[in-house]
């Protein structure tokens, strides 16, 4: 049984979006290649057409993953959220109460992860950490320097827009 992937509406969205696009400009865009490699002939040592044929069976791969990611999604539904606790598609701020830096966050699943643009997985160390937690609790997370202490200092449903 293949594993639920939890994604929010918008993670979705930019799924759906990356699909489209690698199957109408991507294809395109490798069909094309191919028939420029295939013009310069002999294919035993024609370094173009190897390469385009490896750039086809990356973009089909990614394809492919894409569609069972969507097929096997479960859309969480961020209106029936408490702020009361941290769930995933919560914005939440920390602080390392060792640095004293503050840090937001929203919670995702996997596939949306992207930390440097404040997304954490919610199988991340911090983001299994912090899940089921409120506001003023403690968490120690354990990182690669050791353990380190968060506290949770705010919890809304939806990331703010900027």
């Amino acid at each position: 049984m293949t594993e639920e992937i939890l994604l929010t509406s918008a993670g979705l969205k930019e799924l759906q979006d990356e699909l489209e696009e690698l199957k109408t400009t991507g294809r395109k865009d490798i069909a094309e290649k191919i028939k420029v490699a295939l013009s310069f002939g002999d294919l035993s040592e024609n370094s173009e057409y190897d390469e385009a044929k490896s750039e086809q069976g990356k973009l089909e791969s990614r394809i492919n993953e894409i569609e069972a990611i969507i097929q096997n999604s479960k859309i969480i539904d961020e209106n029936e959220l408490s702020s009361d606790t941290v769930n995933r598609a919560s914005t939440v701020k920390i602080k390392d109460l060792e640095l004293g830096e503050v840090f937001e966050y929203q919670i995702v699943g996997f596939t949306q992860a992207d930390p440097v643009n404040g997304k954490i997985s919610d199988e991340s160390p911090v983001g299994k950490a912090i899940i089921g937690k409120k506001v003023g609790d403690i968490v120690d997370v354990e990182a690669p320097a050791g353990i380190v202490k968060f506290e949770i200092v705010e919890i809304a449903k939806k990331k703010k827009k900027k």
